[in-house]
């Protein structure tokens, strides 16, 4: 075997593999994705974060909602007709607030039915997107979580406690802190408000806004279907059984992949 052969194979090996299969597992996501909305009957988007490998140096990379992220779920929706039903399929650990609030807002807004599907978990900014849809899926066994800001490292709620134990004897700069997580809670508080108040009433949806925001559980605590359902939120567990098989074509893939898929193309509006 030449010496030009052998290092063929491997630059094939070590970079046009890993690119051709990734390519066909792409394929098969969007096939997949196809397949759901002739089933439902709906547009079909998936926002899908899991630890993905640089398939040349094995180095992790976390994945978590990003500004790109809301901008092709905003795009993926604004190529959707007011009457057609919009099925988000949520696979995450949360990310940036701001990015997970503007797709939230897209979601509540649109006319048709919106349904967010948790096969998994949707933590954090996933938990604050799901609470905009009209109706939330989610396996059995899968969980939401808390909507407590976070302020870098620490949760807005305990710089709070903190600031009530030590009182005047922290810095001006430990106050600042202090008056940004108070502005963080409430208008987080709000926001949340906002988007249950149609479907809870204005009571309900005050006492969930306040449960979900204040800092009660630590900001991974896993908020399970039975949990949610005692403290008042609608929950089916009725999960398709192709977002399962969806799910199991994200493996450890290559890098640098975006993780929002859908149709990229604008339906014709049902007809009347």
């Amino acid at each position: 075997m030449s010496s030009d052969f052998f290092f063929f194979i491997l630059f094939f090996l070590l970079f046009l593999y890993p690119e051709f299969s990734m390519r066909i597992r792409v394929m098969k996501r969007l096939r997949c994705i196809r397949e759901i909305e002739k089933e439902r009957k709906s547009r079909v988007i998936a926002l899908i974060h899991r630890q993905e490998i640089l398939s040349l140096f094995g180095i992790p990379i976390y994945r978590y909602i990003t500004i790109e992220d809301s901008e092709e779920i905003l795009r993926a929706i604004r190529l959707t007709p007011d009457n057609m039903p919009i099925d988000l399929i949520i696979h995450t650990p949360g990310g940036i607030a701001l990015a997970a609030e503007q797709i939230a807002l897209a979601l509540k807004e649109h006319k048709a039915e919106t349904r967010v599907i948790v096969p998994h978990y949707a933590m954090s900014g996933g938990t604050l997107i799901a609470l905009a849809a009209d109706k939330i899926i989610m396996d059995k066994n899968a969980v939401l979580g808390p909507v407590d800001p976070q302020l870098g490292q620490y949760p807005a709620a305990s710089i709070i406690e903190t600031y009530y134990k030590k009182g005047e004897k922290v810095s001006d700069e430990f106050l600042v802190l202090y008056d940004v997580a108070k502005k963080a809670i409430k208008q987080m508080e709000d926001f949340v408000y906002e988007l249950l108040k149609d479907k809870y009433g204005e009571e309900k949806a005050k006492e969930l806004a306040k449960i979900l925001t204040e800092g009660r559980w630590t900001h991974d605590y896993p908020l399970t279907v039975s949990k949610l359902k005692e403290l008042g939120l609608e929950i089916d567990t009725n999960v398709p059984k192709k977002v399962y098989k969806l799910l199991e074509l994200y493996p450890q893939a290559g890098r640098n992949r975006p993780s929002v898929y859908y149709i990229p193309t604008p339906y014709k509006k049902k007809e009347e």
